[in-house]
């Protein structure tokens, strides 16, 4: 069982490595690393090119986290899920295809608690939603549910390995908003929508 768990992470960041912000943007003449934040996620994609773009941004990097995540979920369990969950949002953040230069994971990870605890995902999205829509800012929304995220399994009932894999994950989400952070704190943060 070992060998195929370690099988299925390896696909899991190759998986993740695509990043369907690059590949939307292409299709439509943008280069995301110049345009807007640079950063190659949805929001970036909503900034730069619009809702459509940005959707299919979305839906692509969520379900790079819900397929290695679900076919763990349902061949092994939990523990397994969210630890090749974990490499999903690694390929997403540090993706081989794309020189290592990737987005935040948010949406990755969420594709990942939408295999296992879809409940605490829909809770964590409307959170989001709430918050983005007050602020007009992704990071605030991202950092929020990042900081919710791990209480919030918990208290669905996910404990040991499983929680310690998302603990990683977590920690490597908010890793990658450490210049949102700044800028949030120096009041200088993107919105996501220019005005």
């Amino acid at each position: 069982m070992e060998i195929l768990v370690i099988v299925l992470a390896v696909a899991a960041y190759l998986l993740g490595s695509v990043n369907s912000a690059v590949w939307v943007a292409r299709s439509r003449g943008v280069d995301i690393y110049s345009a807007g934040s640079g950063n190659p996620g949805a929001s970036n994609a909503f900034r730069t090119m619009g809702k459509g773009a940005a959707v299919l941004v979305y839906v692509g990097d969520l379900a790079k986290g819900f397929i290695p995540a679900i076919i763990a979920s349902i061949a092994w369990g939990l523990p397994e899920a969210f630890a090749v969950g974990l490499f999903a949002v690694v390929g997403h953040c540090y993706p081989l295809y794309h020189g290592f230069r990737g987005g935040k994971g948010v949406a990755t990870a969420g594709g990942v608690l939408l295999a296992t605890v879809p409940l605490v995902v829909l809770t964590l999205a409307a959170i989001y939603a709430i918050l983005v829509r007050v602020t007009k800012i992704s990071s605030v929304g991202s950092l929020s549910m990042a900081a919710l995220a791990i209480p919030g399994v918990a208290v669905a009932g996910v404990r040991g390995w499983s929680l310690g894999w998302w603990a990683l994950t977590i920690a490597l989400i908010i890793w990658r908003h450490r210049g949102n952070i700044a800028r949030l704190l120096g009041g200088s943060e993107n919105k996501v929508v220019t005005e």
